[in-house]
């Protein structure tokens, strides 16, 4: 991910220590650092890592105007005022970044691996983007599959009901001298007896299918007040709640008319009326790449990507796949470097030799890859058994249906003939 990207900045003021005065300019908060920015000359005036900051707060300069202040080391304090749209904004955005430490540890990695090769940290990057869309499909198949059983469970209840329709049915078509027809008022007095299941009760599978609940900062239309709260991504849809776990608002999977990516960590829902406004929804989160991931697999031709973010979510389209001439596919982009390093190529001439060894990954690459590959491959064998598993159930689910449908209808008939 790369490391300058603005992820969102403020217009505001700065104090400047050095010269003691309030400083015009721009707050910008990107994954790595925090900095501010003169309106006029364009100089940085601060900047600093977010993982060096220890303490985010809301104060007032002077007794009188609202600021916020950002403690760096322990003991040196950066004064900012006159945020825009406000103060609480900005602390929500920068608090929310801060604390979920997906920034920080992305600098780590920066850091900890300088030794590996350009080409080797793309394989890797691509391998592990497939590993968790792989997860992430896995994971909404088996809900499926949850949902398929809980129809079975519909049928054999609906066929059961039919059986008892059915001894009524014929006690009731049996004339009044026929000595067996006192079984009818037994029947009904046991049918009576029967404890009633509420309706709820079929809905109690957890909360709805729940995949992933991430925390996230929301705000409604063109409203730029930002506020924390939480997205529950469901298999019937997407819920918004507040702090308080009130909830907000539901999109039901149907209601989803598209969903834009604005960034890495920034989406926008939609919902589309005639005659009316629209229904959208600002979501920012740091763990927004994993909700993408889901979101894109339950609402794949909703999903709406920027150009320059489908490097990020959508390997197989980004120029990086071309110019490593792996064709989209990243198993023959893995399998052709791991043989270049398994079995490097002799080649006479120093331009050749030059072109193969800036073409190998070094053999810890390799291994990571190793790792990866056979996961992909144990969670494909899972699902490829899970997909036949469940073509077996549509199988009989089908079936049954035309079997309910068809007794449905002969009583029917039966309940039309005695009326």
């Amino acid at each position: 991910m790369n490391k300058d990207l603005c992820i969102h900045s403020w217009p505001g003021s700065y104090y400047l220590d050095s010269e003691k005065r309030w400083v015009y300019g721009k707050l910008s908060l990107t994954p790595c650092q925090l900095s501010f920015t003169s309106g006029k000359e364009g100089l940085t005036l601060t900047s600093f890592k977010l993982s060096t900051i220890t303490g985010i707060k809301k104060e007032a300069s002077s007794f009188i105007f609202s600021s916020l202040t950002v403690l760096v080391g322990g003991n040196e304090k950066h004064w900012f005022s006159s945020l825009q749209p406000n103060r609480t904004v900005v602390f929500n955005v920068i608090e929310h970044f801060w604390q979920a430490q997906l920034l920080s540890s992305d600098g780590v990695e920066l850091e900890a691996g300088p030794d590996r090769t350009s080409k080797g940290r793309q394989l890797i990057s691509l391998a592990s983007s497939s590993h968790q869309r792989l997860e992430d499909t896995a994971k909404v198949l088996h809900h499926q599959g949850e949902q398929f059983d809980r129809i079975m469970k519909g049928l054999d209840k609906i066929e059961s009901d039919m059986d008892v329709a059915n001894r009524l049915l014929t006690e009731l078509e049996s004339p009044p001298w026929w000595p067996f027809s006192s079984r009818l008022r037994k029947t009904q007095q046991e049918t009576k007896e029967q404890p009633e299941y509420p309706a709820s009760a079929s809905k109690a599978f957890g909360k709805e299918g729940l995949i992933l609940k991430v925390p996230v900062l929301y705000s409604q239309g063109p409203d730029p007040n930002l506020k924390q709260g939480t997205l529950a991504v469901l298999c019937s849809g997407l819920e918004i709640s507040d702090l308080n776990e009130q909830l907000v608002h539901k999109y039901r999977r149907e209601d989803v008319d598209d969903v834009k990516v604005q960034s890495p960590y920034e989406i926008v829902v939609r919902q589309r009326f005639i005659g009316k406004p629209d229904i959208s929804f600002t979501l920012q989160s740091a763990r927004m790449t994993d909700v993408v991931s889901i979101v894109e697999i339950q609402y794949s031709k909703k999903v709406q990507f920027r150009e320059d973010l489908l490097g990020l979510f959508k390997p197989e389209d980004s120029p990086v796949s071309e110019n490593l001439g792996m064709g989209g596919s990243i198993w023959n982009a893995a399998t052709g470097f791991l043989d270049r390093v398994m079995h490097p190529v002799s080649a006479s001439g120093g331009q050749m030799s030059q072109q193969v060894s800036e073409q190998t990954v070094s053999e810890a690459e390799a291994q990571e890859l190793r790792q990866i590959l056979r996961k992909l491959k144990s969670i494909a064998l899972d699902t490829e058994a899970e997909l036949e598993r469940q073509d077996e159930v549509l199988d009989v689910i089908s079936s049954s249906t035309d079997q309910a449908t068809s007794r449905v209808n002969t009583s029917h008939r039966r309940m039309r003939k005695l009326l």
